[in-house]
């Protein structure tokens, strides 16, 4: 099953339900085409962002995540935008585009999931 994420929530302390599902999905044999970051989501996606040690760094899994299994990241660039991610301070693993891409891939996935 092909699954497509959208994360509208901001980075917390804790262990991060998206990641857990995106890595289960996997783990499962499933594949996840693409997360799409958009609103306060967009703070997953700031390499800048310095949480406590002990609360860990969601940027830097997601980073991992994305590497390990070759998943497409994508920040919505508006989203960006309002929340001063730019180029510049883009976590590594992510992109920035438009709408139209997560559109694209929600209509390739068989399943979506929205957090947040």
């Amino acid at each position: 099953m092909k699954f497509a994420l959208l994360i509208r929530s901001a980075p917390s302390s804790g262990p991060s339900t998206p990641l857990a599902f995106a890595r289960e999905a996997i783990a499962q044999g499933h594949q996840v085409i693409q997360i799409f970051f958009q609103g306060e989501g967009a703070h997953h996606a700031n390499r800048l962002t310095a949480p406590p040690p002990a609360e860990g760094n969601a940027v830097a899994e997601w980073g991992r995540f994305a590497e390990q299994y070759s998943v497409e990241l994508v920040l919505c660039s508006t989203a960006g935008l309002r929340r001063g991610v730019r180029e510049a301070n883009l976590a590594p693993g992510f992109r920035i585009s438009g709408v139209g891409q997560w559109l694209d891939a929600a209509n390739r996935a068989d399943r979506v999931l929205v957090f947040g």
